[in-house]
């Protein structure tokens, strides 16, 4: 490192700007700093302050503490433009090797593969603990299937969400999934469903709100690409001005592994949808519409390709910009899918689970 800096990182926040810092380190401790980047800062002052604020720090800092005295350690009335302490802390813990990049990982591609809905639920569990374990590394997956299920979040009521008879009428499994968020309506080829497997290292001191438009940066891209101008509506609503046309689930899970997946719908059988899911007025009353229906705005239409060209776009987006390679499902990994569907996902102490 120039000037004798021994440490080097680099953060581009959504949506604002480049934040770089240079450190040196010494006996643990951050000896001397320089921030730097393309984000404005007023008064100019306050870049003294800054870097002052990070020095004296341990090596093993942790995020919040790196925000807190960049917090405290700015000057009255000082304002920073396209970057906060939170992206401050980021650059450092990434500079400190605490926190990884995209680049910083081998990343490879998955499907899609046909498979029931209830094996690629158990799937997303089986995948992830393998990336937990260290071995697999950072993993893209897409989903196929050829059944249909209503596929419920971790903690969402089956009775206040499904219309058990209408369902049944219409052979409609319901499936509980390991992550929070809302049901999904999937039956064959009506809507994309991805999953990404990633060390917790990546998304290291964001929020959940944070981390999903850093997650999914790639996705806008790929959608860009083919027409369809979509952004993210917080929490974890993917959106284009026409109106929804997806949303995305996390778990973070123990062993520093996350699994962050979205669904977008394509072709969804409105009518079908509803008399399946209960969604209420409560549901949509922060969206500023006043029919569910008009909350199902596919992809088909907006973007006019075939539900596997835009897979087949999103998939090469994803490998150009993050360098990622074709993998494949091994049999063990399929057998383990199997045996968990089997174990957990379709019995009624899982799906049941919150009546």
């Amino acid at each position: 490192m120039t000037h004798g800096y021994t440490h080097h990182g680099e953060y581009k926040v959504v949506g604002g700007k480049l934040v770089v810092v240079d450190l040196l380190v010494q006996d643990g401790t951050i000896a001397a700093a320089s921030l730097n980047g393309d984000f404005f800062l007023e008064p100019d002052e306050a870049l003294f302050d800054l870097n002052q604020a990070l020095v004296g720090l341990p090596a093993a800092v942790e995020h919040s503490a790196v925000r807190d005295a960049v917090t405290a350690g700015l000057r009255e009335g000082a304002v920073m433009f396209g970057f906060d302490a939170d992206a401050v802390a980021r650059t450092v813990r990434r500079a400190l090797g605490h926190a990884t990049t995209w680049s910083d990982h081998k990343w490879e591609v998955l499907g899609p593969d046909t498979m029931p809905i209830i094996e690629n639920v158990a799937l997303d569990e089986v995948l992830a603990r393998q990336v937990a374990a260290g071995t697999r590394g950072p993993t893209l997956r897409f989903w196929d299937w050829d059944d249909s299920a209503v596929v419920i979040g971790s903690f969402q009521s089956v009775r206040n969400e499904v219309d058990a008879q209408a369902a049944a009428e219409h052979g409609i499994k319901v499936v509980r999934r390991i992550s929070g968020g809302g049901a999904m309506f999937m039956e064959a080829g009506n809507c994309i469903t991805y999953s990404l497997y990633l060390p917790s290292s990546l998304v290291d001191g964001m929020s959940f709100a944070d981390s999903y438009p850093f997650l999914d940066a790639w996705v806008m891209e790929a959608l860009a690409s083919v027409g369809v101008k979509a952004h993210y509506k917080p929490l974890n609503d993917i959106a284009t001005d026409d109106g929804k046309i997806g949303g995305a689930a996390q778990k973070r899970l123990a062993g520093g592994v996350v699994l962050h997946h979205v669904t977008m719908s394509y072709d969804i059988d409105a009518d079908k949808m509803l008399q399946v899911l209960r969604i209420g007025r409560e549901k949509i009353s922060d969206k500023g519409i006043t029919s569910a229906a008009k909350r199902v705005d596919p992809l088909k239409t907006q973007a006019k390709l075939s539900r596997s060209e835009i897979i087949s776009t999103m998939a090469g987006t994803f490998a150009r910009r993050y360098s990622a390679t074709p993998g494949r499902l091994d049999a063990a990994t399929r057998q383990a899918a199997r045996d968990l569907a089997e174990s957990k996902f379709s019995t009624e102490q899982w799906t049941a689970r919150v009546p």
